[in-house]
């Protein structure tokens, strides 16, 4: 097995053969076998299952030739971990069915268990880690992003439940 490694090369600032190329979103509307999975399962169904995200993710890699290939994920992933109910809805993105409005929500949040709660991410990464010949992009949500979702329990553009309990609410000991 050849490994393409122009991504990482490019990352380091070293001589790379060409200009790497990935695709956000990847796994896309473009595709008609990505858009039939999509009939079937919702995002968060495919998050779930290790072997149909590993798929997912590998699809555009084997179609495009890409130098790099970008999990099949959801920064709301970890979320159903802490205790919070919610749904990805079209048009809309992530829904909280009952967001934080105080400090005592936060105090009621569980912690999460990486192996037991996202063992499916853990697994999904080991499966494309024995198939990949590329290097794998993964991401997070930043602290402030999944902070006002479920806050504010919806995407918003002005985040003033949000603001609101940061300056209301702030955490003992800080500045």
């Amino acid at each position: 097995m050849t490994y393409n490694d122009q991504f990482i090369r490019a990352c380091r600032k070293q001589e790379v053969s060409h200009v790497p190329v990935w695709y956000m979103r990847q796994a896309g509307r473009y595709d008609p076998e990505y858009r039939k999975i999509k009939e079937k399962y919702s995002l968060l169904e495919i998050c779930s299952q290790p072997e149909l995200a590993a798929e997912v993710t590998l699809m555009p890699v084997r179609k495009l030739g890409v130098d790099a290939a970008i999990l099949y994920s959801d920064i709301m992933n970890p979320v159903a971990s802490i205790g919070i109910d919610f749904d990805i809805v079209k048009n809309i993105g992530p829904v909280i069915d009952n967001p934080i409005r105080s400090a005592a929500d936060v105090e009621r949040l569980r912690p999460i268990d990486v192996e037991g709660d996202l063992g499916h991410v853990l697994e999904t990464i080991r499966i494309l880690d024995k198939e990949l010949e590329v290097p794998l992009i993964t991401f997070a949500g930043a602290p402030f992003t999944i902070a006002s979702y479920l806050i504010e329990g919806r995407p918003s553009r002005n985040y003033l439940r949000t603001k609101e309990m940061m300056y209301s609410e702030p955490k003992d000991g800080s500045p």
